[in-house]
Order: structure tokens, then sequence, then C-alpha cells
């Protein structure tokens, strides 16, 4: 596979970054995850603009503008064999020549970009949903931030691998926030609620989408506080997430989700939703081929 780094278009197994990258040291960087079907980078400007958001967060110029992105992620599509595939970009601040906290002046920005196969969920997991449990959110408080400090979220993950789980569920403070790499909508009395933006998760592209239709077509929802209880509680829970697209969640703490003949399995509403993005997902793909 081909990997872009600092100009240069090489072998990913030839690619080096300096032991003295910051993004090594302190965690000093950013990154983004863009989904490609059928060779299209699907909603890349978002994308770029959420790249932006975070560059803007932690201080660091971005070293490239969106039409020079945009170059370099076509041209690392076009170089793989497949044709869905998941895009990751990662900028650090770069390699200074000592381990020193302060940000250091006149280095460079490591750019970094590799295209992999698009893994979404299977046909069986569409089917009956997947199962996820609870943990409190122990992350730092910019969570709204897409930066590559991610020991939190792969530690909440590995409890899910450890409990035979697809995701982890995040609680703060008593409320729901979003899950170790997804974003996490609730149903209840047929109200679509979801938590809003803010510093405790972070904004995603595939839960704009989700909100957009669920607007255009006229399905109730809130975006607010949502607590555990109305997690706990809810008639239908899915995830949302680039990879994962709109998957049903069915199993919350090793209980069914829902309530009668329903529990324990993807709900209406969530059918409708996944329904609704697959057909905006493909009327965007007509028009970009068109």
């Amino acid at each position: 596979m081909t990997a872009y780094l600092n100009g240069q278009f090489l072998p990913l197994s030839e690619a080096r970054v300096s032991p003295l990258d910051r993004g090594f040291l302190f965690a000093d960087g950013v990154y983004e995850f863009i989904p490609v079907y059928s060779r299209f980078p699907f909603r890349m400007d978002e994308h770029l603009r959420r790249l932006q958001d975070s560059l803007d967060g932690i201080y660091l110029p971005n070293p490239h503008t969106p039409d020079e992105w945009r170059a370099i992620i076509l041209r690392i599509i076009a170089t793989a064999d497949f044709e869905d595939q998941s895009v990751y970009i990662q900028v650090s601040r770069g390699a200074d020549i000592k381990r020193d906290a302060p940000f250091p002046k006149g280095v460079a920005p490591t750019v970094f970009l590799f295209t992999a196969p698009l893994v979404t969920p299977s046909p069986a997991q569409r089917e009956s949903g997947v199962a996820t449990i609870t943990a409190e959110d122990i992350r730092w408080a910019r969570c709204d931030l897409k930066t590559v400090a991610l020991l939190a979220n792969v530690l909440m993950r590995q409890k899910a691998v450890d409990a035979g789980c697809a995701e982890t569920i995040m609680l703060r403070d008593g409320y729901l926030t979003e899950g170790s790499s997804s974003n996490i909508f609730c149903v209840n009395d047929g109200v679509i609620l979801t938590p809003p933006k803010d510093h405790r998760m972070l904004p995603g592209i595939t839960y704009d989408i989700v909100l957009e239709l669920a607007a255009k077509h006229g399905a109730p929802h809130e975006v607010r506080p949502v607590s555990e209880a109305e997690l706990r509680s809810a008639d239908e829970l899915w995830m949302t997430a680039s990879s994962k697209e709109v998957l049903a969640i069915t199993t919350l703490d090793g209980l069914p989700v829902g309530h009668g003949a329903q529990a324990g399995k993807p709900g209406p509403v969530t059918r409708l939703m996944h329904d609704w993005f697959c057909s905006f997902r493909d009327n965007v793909m007509r028009h970009a081929n068109a």
C-alpha cells in the first residue's frame, strides 16, 4: 500500500517517522478518517473542516490548503487496489531535536496519510444488532478535538472486547457522552435523542447526517443532554461512525434494549434511519459519478 509522508508518496512499509516526533512523545497531533465508497471520498469537505477545527484546537497551523489536501487524498485513493477504502490522516507538530514540552519554533509538522480497505458492519450485524457495555467517561475535557491522545478510548474499546461486545458507551456525571469510537442515539417514545456537540464528545460526520435526515423526513428528534436513565430505558439505541454508518445496539450491559416483543432487536426507527442513510449515501455517489 502507498502512504504519503511529508510530501512524498512511498510504500507504507518504508514510511519512517523520527522517535522525537511530538506525536510519538506527547500525542501532540490530530487525525482524521474519511470513508471512501467506489473511490469517492464521502463528505470529504466536512472531514477536512473537522480536521481544521482539531488543528485550531491545538494551535497547530494547517500545513495544506483544502485544495492541496484534496489532491493528496485523491492520489492516495487512486493508488489502492480496492474500491471501498478508509483514508487515515495524521498531522503532528513535528520532530524537534530534543524532548521539551513547549511548542518548538521552526519545526515543520509531520503529515502522514495512508488508505486501507473500508470495513463496515456485516449483514449479520445489521440484522441482529450489536452488544455494548457502559463505563464512566474518564477522558480529558476536550473530547471535541480529534487528537491522537486516544489511550482512554483504547482502554474503553478493550473493555468492550473483553466483554465480547462491539462498543463501550461512556457516561459522565450521569449523562451520555458517546461511544469509544462512535456517537450514540436513543429512541424514547418515538423521539430520537442525542447529546449536543460540546467539549465532551467528538462531532461526528455521520452524526450530522443522521440529524439532517431526521429533519428532512420529519422524524421527531431532540438534541439535548441524555440522562443515563433515558439511555437504559430507551426503546431503541444505535451508534454512528464513518465505518459503522448506522448500526443498531440491541444489548446494553447484558440486558436487551427495548420492550416487549421488540426487545433485543433492531427497532423500526433504527431500520428506517439506516435505510435513509443508505439512500442518501447512494444518491451522493450517483451525483458524484454523473
